[in-house]
């Protein structure tokens, strides 16, 4: 490393290094010095409407790309995304938060500087609690080390870290502490192979085994792995919701997603009869467990992700998610013969019912049939999410959600961050009209950038989640002319949608225009819900 690099230019060098081509963020004072040298480096600064979209963005491309990066200001930027940081934690997103902050001669005696609220550190204290590993560059002969202690804990553990450079450190030259943080990620050896010894003689004895597929399978990279073990053993495999389409979906040995009764009856009966659950890069949460109507036999289950390891009921320590499935990978797992039911290819006698009002069933069975190989289905929490775990998306991790965390307002963001990191997939993004108020704004940064996502807003006035846990008038939203807003931007096409046959004229339409983004304003009834919302909202009114 040369000696005479600043502080600023060794961060970006590093993230240039580990794949990052965009960063997204809004600027401000305490964070201009980094803005420009931002501008003068190879990556590219997205600036956003709003930091919130910037953190949602970024936490998108961390899900396809490996690593994301938000950069913002002090406090008025850093606090506005505590939201999307946490999202992050809760969901495994490894996404390093860069704040500029006041300078380091500026803070001699207490100043009441802009932008402060308590103490200098409290933003910093904020993110402690929300990342997985947090720092303060004051100081030019730790800064390299810092730095390289973040950065490794994100990809260790997939999860954000907090960066905050003082303004006056930016341009700064490194120091000469030049040491390399150590990690040490690798399994136990005993514990792992005592581990998989006791699984594989699980697995074997099984009649009935079954893997059960999470969102860490897509976080590590390890899709792959899972298609060569599915393949190798030929068992089943179901995704969780959060995990969705971490196996392509048009594989004959995807069961679909399991969550409880809140999803299909023969993937829950098939899982929960199975005599061995292989439950991979899992969260059992309430969302993925069907608000905890899940029926899993804790004496036939093996639970590995990135934290623990759980088998039969014995614990073991220091045992890496993908240590143990490259074990099993080369373990003596029997070949299955098994016969499922074929799910795919999907039906093709959908046929349009002319002048007949759309309702969220027959939507989500045309967009069935409207998805293509390029997409990827990007959706937001609500019928968006529920109705949209039903959708066979059609190559592997081409599904996001905050299926867990759950905040409004991710998807439109979202598309940025996902064709940034990817432009060669079209976003479909499935959008309530709540959730698209809280950051529909980032359609200019899409119109900005040339992005071209098909957004799907519905349209049902309100927050149809919560209208059947507890109604009243909290739940009701202004009427806005969705599908007018593309004469605000002076591009991309927009559809007013209450038929069936407008619909599809929709979707064809949408298919044809890629210059920029299409918005189709659905109209639902505000008491049309899905079949898995139903069992969601019955189980959930009885917590309120």
């Amino acid at each position: 490393m040369e000696n005479n690099k600043s502080i600023g230019n060794y961060l970006i060098e590093r993230l240039l290094q580990l794949g990052v081509n965009h960063v997204f963020g809004v600027p401000g004072d305490f964070v201009l010095g980094f803005n420009k040298l931002l501008e003068k480096s190879e990556l590219e600064f997205i600036n956003t409407c709003d930091e919130q979209g910037a953190g949602f963005a970024a936490d998108a491309y961390a899900r396809l790309r490996g690593l994301g990066v938000v950069c913002v200001t002090y406090c008025v930027g850093g606090l506005k995304i505590a939201n999307t940081t946490a999202q992050c934690f809760a969901e495994k997103s490894p996404v390093v938060v860069i704040s500029g902050s006041p300078g380091v001669n500026e803070r001699t005696k207490n100043p009441l500087l802009h932008h402060k609220v308590k103490e200098f550190d409290t933003q910093y204290k904020v993110f402690q609690e929300i990342t997985v590993a947090s720092t303060v560059l004051d100081n030019p002969d730790t800064a390299y080390s810092e730095i390289e202690r973040v950065l490794t804990a994100a990809l260790r553990y997939k999860r954000p870290v907090y960066i905050e450079i003082p303004r006056d450190m930016v341009n700064v030259t490194l120091g000469t502490d030049n040491r390399p943080s150590t990690n040490n990620a690798s399994s136990n050896p005993d514990a792992l192979q005592e581990a998989l010894e006791e699984a594989v003689n699980l697995i074997n004895q099984a009649h009935h085994p079954v893997i059960l597929a999470g969102v860490e399978i897509h976080r590590f990279k390890l899709q792959e792995s899972l298609v060569k073990l599915v393949e190798k053993t030929n068992l089943p495999v179901a995704e969780t919701l959060l995990g969705k389409s971490v196996i392509n979906e048009m594989h004959p040995n995807n069961l679909g997603i399991y969550e409880g009764a809140m999803g299909k009856e023969f993937t829950r009966k098939y899982v929960e009869e199975s005599d061995c659950v292989i439950a991979l890069g899992t969260f059992l949460s309430d969302v993925n467990l069907g608000i905890f109507t899940a029926k899993l036999n804790p004496q036939s289950f093996i639970d590995v992700n990135s934290e623990k390891t759980s088998i039969h009921f014995h614990n073991y320590e220091d045992i890496s998610l993908v240590d143990f499935l490259n074990g099993l990978l080369n373990a003596d797992l029997k070949h299955r013969q098994v016969d499922l039911p074929s799910r795919l290819p999907l039906s093709t006698d959908f046929s349009v019912k002319p002048g007949e009002k759309i309702t969220v069933q027959r939507l989500f069975e045309q967009l069935n049939l409207f998805i293509s190989n390029d997409m990827i289905v990007i959706a937001d929490v609500g019928d968006a999410l529920f109705a949209g775990a039903d959708l066979v998306v059609h190559q592997k991790s081409r599904f996001l959600s905050p299926a867990y965390y759950a905040s409004l307002g991710f998807a439109v963001p979202a598309s940025i961050g996902a064709q940034m990191a990817n432009p060669n997939i079209r976003p479909l993004v499935l959008v309530g009209d709540g959730a698209f108020q809280m950051t529909g704004m980032e359609l200019s940064t899409i119109v900005r950038y040339g992005l071209n996502p098909i957004i799907i807003v519905l349209n049902n006035l309100g927050y149809g989640t919560e209208r059947p846990m507890q109604d009243g008038k909290f739940n009701d939203i202004l009427l806005w002319n969705y599908s007018q807003l593309p004469t605000i931007f002076n591009k991309g096409k927009g559809f007013d949608i209450r038929t069936e046959d407008e619909l599809e004229l929709a979707l064809e339409k949408s298919q044809t225009y890629t210059e920029g983004f299409c918005l189709l304003d659905v109209h639902l009834d505000p008491s049309d819900t899905s079949l898995a919302l139903k069992r969601l909202t019955k189980a959930l009114r009885e917590k309120v």
